[in-house]
Protein backbone atom coordinates (compact mmCIF):
# COMPACT_ATOMS: atom_id res chain seq x y z
CA UNK A 1 0.00 0.00 0.00
CA UNK A 2 1.25 3.25 -0.88
CA UNK A 3 1.46 5.78 1.88
CA UNK A 4 0.71 9.27 2.07
CA UNK A 5 0.52 11.04 5.02
CA UNK A 6 -1.07 14.02 5.64
CA UNK A 7 0.74 17.07 6.59
CA UNK A 8 -2.42 19.25 8.08
CA UNK A 9 -2.31 16.91 10.98
CA UNK A 10 1.39 17.52 12.19
CA UNK A 11 2.93 19.70 14.87
CA UNK A 12 3.41 23.06 13.17
CA UNK A 13 4.97 24.17 16.21
CA UNK A 14 7.75 21.60 15.32
CA UNK A 15 7.42 20.99 11.89
CA UNK A 16 10.81 20.10 10.87
CA UNK A 17 11.37 17.19 13.06
CA UNK A 18 7.75 15.81 11.74
CA UNK A 19 9.27 16.23 8.24
CA UNK A 20 12.63 14.30 9.57
CA UNK A 21 10.12 11.56 10.74
CA UNK A 22 8.45 11.34 7.13
CA UNK A 23 11.71 11.14 5.76
CA UNK A 24 12.72 7.99 8.14
CA UNK A 25 9.51 6.44 7.41
CA UNK A 26 8.19 3.99 4.94
CA UNK A 27 5.60 6.45 3.00
CA UNK A 28 6.37 6.93 -0.44
CA UNK A 29 4.32 10.59 -0.30
CA UNK A 30 3.12 13.41 1.65
CA UNK A 31 -0.30 14.76 1.62
CA UNK A 32 -0.44 18.41 1.64
CA UNK A 33 -3.81 20.09 1.39
CA UNK A 34 -4.24 23.80 0.36
CA UNK A 35 -7.56 25.16 1.10
CA UNK A 36 -8.61 28.63 0.22
CA UNK A 37 -11.73 29.22 2.62
CA UNK A 38 -13.92 29.77 0.19
CA UNK A 39 -14.62 26.10 -1.77
CA UNK A 40 -13.99 24.78 1.78
CA UNK A 41 -14.77 26.76 5.06
CA UNK A 42 -11.04 26.22 5.93
CA UNK A 43 -7.78 27.72 5.40
CA UNK A 44 -4.47 25.91 5.61
CA UNK A 45 -1.21 26.75 4.03
CA UNK A 46 -0.20 28.85 1.15
CA UNK A 47 3.30 28.36 -1.25
CA UNK A 48 6.03 29.96 1.48
CA UNK A 49 4.86 26.72 3.39
CA UNK A 50 4.51 24.55 0.41
CA UNK A 51 8.32 25.74 -0.78
CA UNK A 52 9.75 24.96 2.88
CA UNK A 53 8.57 21.86 3.49
CA UNK A 54 9.35 20.82 -0.31
CA UNK A 55 12.87 21.99 0.10
CA UNK A 56 13.47 19.63 3.28
CA UNK A 57 11.13 16.62 2.70
CA UNK A 58 12.78 13.72 0.54
CA UNK A 59 9.31 12.18 -0.54
CA UNK A 60 7.06 12.79 -3.63
CA UNK A 61 5.26 15.67 -2.91
CA UNK A 62 0.83 14.64 -3.38
CA UNK A 63 -0.58 18.05 -3.35
CA UNK A 64 -4.38 18.24 -2.86
CA UNK A 65 -6.35 21.67 -3.64
CA UNK A 66 -9.72 21.84 -2.43
CA UNK A 67 -9.76 25.26 -3.85
CA UNK A 68 -11.77 27.59 -6.08
CA UNK A 69 -9.16 28.00 -9.80
CA UNK A 70 -7.10 25.14 -9.16
CA UNK A 71 -6.10 26.21 -12.50
CA UNK A 72 -4.08 29.32 -10.80
CA UNK A 73 -1.95 27.15 -9.33
CA UNK A 74 -0.07 24.88 -12.29
CA UNK A 75 2.27 26.15 -12.17
CA UNK A 76 3.38 27.31 -8.91
CA UNK A 77 2.80 23.41 -8.25
CA UNK A 78 5.52 22.38 -10.86
CA UNK A 79 8.07 24.83 -9.41
CA UNK A 80 8.02 23.09 -6.36
CA UNK A 81 8.79 19.53 -7.59
CA UNK A 82 5.56 17.84 -7.20
CA UNK A 83 4.83 14.39 -8.21
CA UNK A 84 0.83 15.01 -7.81
CA UNK A 85 -1.71 17.69 -7.92
CA UNK A 86 -5.21 16.78 -7.12
CA UNK A 87 -8.41 18.89 -8.28
CA UNK A 88 -11.51 18.67 -7.14
CA UNK A 89 -14.12 17.30 -9.96
CA UNK A 90 -16.38 20.21 -8.31
CA UNK A 91 -14.30 23.00 -8.32
CA UNK A 92 -13.25 23.71 -12.11
CA UNK A 93 -15.66 23.69 -15.25
CA UNK A 94 -12.95 22.95 -17.62
CA UNK A 95 -11.98 19.94 -16.25
CA UNK A 96 -9.80 18.32 -18.87
CA UNK A 97 -8.17 21.40 -20.24
CA UNK A 98 -6.88 21.58 -16.35
CA UNK A 99 -5.46 17.88 -16.48
CA UNK A 100 -3.93 18.71 -19.61
CA UNK A 101 -2.45 21.79 -18.49
CA UNK A 102 -0.99 19.43 -15.07
CA UNK A 103 0.22 17.24 -17.60
CA UNK A 104 2.11 19.55 -19.81
CA UNK A 105 3.90 20.85 -16.72
CA UNK A 106 5.50 17.58 -16.10
CA UNK A 107 3.02 16.42 -13.25
CA UNK A 108 0.69 13.39 -12.62
CA UNK A 109 -2.82 14.89 -12.71
CA UNK A 110 -5.25 13.78 -9.87
CA UNK A 111 -9.05 14.12 -10.00
CA UNK A 112 -10.90 14.09 -6.46
CA UNK A 113 -14.39 13.85 -5.65
CA UNK A 114 -16.45 14.70 -2.53
CA UNK A 115 -18.36 12.17 -1.02
CA UNK A 116 -21.83 13.13 -2.83
CA UNK A 117 -20.12 12.75 -6.11
CA UNK A 118 -20.85 9.87 -7.90
CA UNK A 119 -17.92 8.28 -9.70
CA UNK A 120 -19.84 7.69 -13.02
CA UNK A 121 -19.44 11.61 -13.24
CA UNK A 122 -15.35 10.52 -14.23
CA UNK A 123 -16.44 8.41 -17.28
CA UNK A 124 -15.03 10.46 -19.86
CA UNK A 125 -11.94 11.48 -18.10
CA UNK A 126 -10.98 8.50 -16.45
CA UNK A 127 -8.45 7.45 -19.11
CA UNK A 128 -6.97 10.53 -18.94
CA UNK A 129 -6.04 10.76 -15.42
CA UNK A 130 -3.31 9.22 -13.46
CA UNK A 131 -5.53 8.97 -9.96
CA UNK A 132 -9.05 9.32 -8.35
CA UNK A 133 -8.88 11.00 -4.94
CA UNK A 134 -12.00 9.37 -3.10
CA UNK A 135 -12.61 11.82 0.05
CA UNK A 136 -14.31 9.36 2.61
CA UNK A 137 -14.88 12.54 4.93
CA UNK A 138 -16.69 16.03 3.89
CA UNK A 139 -13.58 17.86 2.61
CA UNK A 140 -11.99 20.95 4.77
CA UNK A 141 -11.56 19.63 8.31
CA UNK A 142 -9.69 16.82 10.04
CA UNK A 143 -10.53 14.09 12.61
CA UNK A 144 -13.76 13.25 11.35
CA UNK A 145 -16.29 10.05 11.16
CA UNK A 146 -15.71 7.95 7.73
CA UNK A 147 -17.91 7.32 5.50
CA UNK A 148 -19.15 4.12 5.16
CA UNK A 149 -20.19 4.18 1.61
CA UNK A 150 -16.59 5.33 0.68
CA UNK A 151 -16.48 0.85 0.21
CA UNK A 152 -18.98 0.42 -2.21
CA UNK A 153 -17.51 3.84 -3.84
CA UNK A 154 -13.89 2.16 -3.78
CA UNK A 155 -15.83 -1.00 -6.09
CA UNK A 156 -18.10 1.09 -8.47
CA UNK A 157 -15.07 3.21 -9.59
CA UNK A 158 -12.80 0.29 -10.06
CA UNK A 159 -15.81 -1.41 -12.05
CA UNK A 160 -15.56 1.70 -14.03
CA UNK A 161 -11.87 2.08 -14.68
CA UNK A 162 -11.89 -1.64 -15.68
CA UNK A 163 -14.51 -1.31 -18.15
CA UNK A 164 -12.69 1.78 -19.74
CA UNK A 165 -8.99 0.05 -19.58
CA UNK A 166 -7.55 2.67 -17.37
CA UNK A 167 -4.75 2.01 -14.84
CA UNK A 168 -4.93 5.25 -12.73
CA UNK A 169 -4.78 4.87 -9.21
CA UNK A 170 -7.59 4.99 -6.39
CA UNK A 171 -6.02 7.42 -3.12
CA UNK A 172 -8.59 7.75 -0.51
CA UNK A 173 -8.34 10.39 2.29
CA UNK A 174 -10.60 10.65 5.10
CA UNK A 175 -11.31 8.61 8.72
CA UNK A 176 -8.15 6.55 7.56
CA UNK A 177 -7.10 4.48 10.94
CA UNK A 178 -6.54 0.76 12.19
CA UNK A 179 -10.53 0.29 11.74
CA UNK A 180 -11.14 0.98 8.47
CA UNK A 181 -7.33 0.97 6.21
CA UNK A 182 -7.66 -2.85 6.14
CA UNK A 183 -11.50 -2.20 4.37
CA UNK A 184 -10.22 0.20 2.85
CA UNK A 185 -7.08 -1.64 1.11
CA UNK A 186 -9.64 -4.90 0.40
CA UNK A 187 -12.17 -2.92 -1.31
CA UNK A 188 -9.43 -1.99 -3.77
CA UNK A 189 -7.78 1.33 -2.58
CA UNK A 190 -4.03 1.94 -3.81
CA UNK A 191 -3.29 4.72 -1.95
CA UNK A 192 -4.00 5.56 1.64
CA UNK A 193 -3.90 9.28 2.91
CA UNK A 194 -3.89 9.50 6.91
CA UNK A 195 -3.53 12.56 9.15
CA UNK A 196 -4.39 12.03 12.91
CA UNK A 197 -3.82 8.12 12.99
CA UNK A 198 0.07 8.76 11.44
CA UNK A 199 0.76 12.40 13.27
CA UNK A 200 -1.02 11.57 16.48
CA UNK A 201 0.03 7.94 17.00
CA UNK A 202 2.66 7.33 19.81
CA UNK A 203 4.55 5.89 17.29
CA UNK A 204 4.23 7.20 13.94
CA UNK A 205 6.70 5.62 11.90
CA UNK A 206 5.22 2.19 13.31
CA UNK A 207 1.86 3.52 12.61
CA UNK A 208 3.15 4.66 8.77
CA UNK A 209 4.61 1.12 8.72
CA UNK A 210 1.58 -1.21 8.90
CA UNK A 211 -0.30 1.13 7.00
CA UNK A 212 2.27 -0.02 4.02
CA UNK A 213 1.72 -3.28 4.87
CA UNK A 214 -1.63 -3.67 4.18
Amino acid sequence: MIVSPSLLAADFLHLDSQLDMINRSEAEWLHLDVMDGVFVPNISFGFPVLEAVASACSKKLDVHYMTVHPEDYVRQTAALGAMMMNVHFEATTHLHRVVDSIHRAGMKAGVTLCPSTPVSMLEDIICDVDMVLLMSVNPGFGGQRFIENTLQKIRRLRRLMADAGSNALIEVDGGVDRHTAPRLAEAGADVLVSGSFVFKAPDPLQAISWLHGL
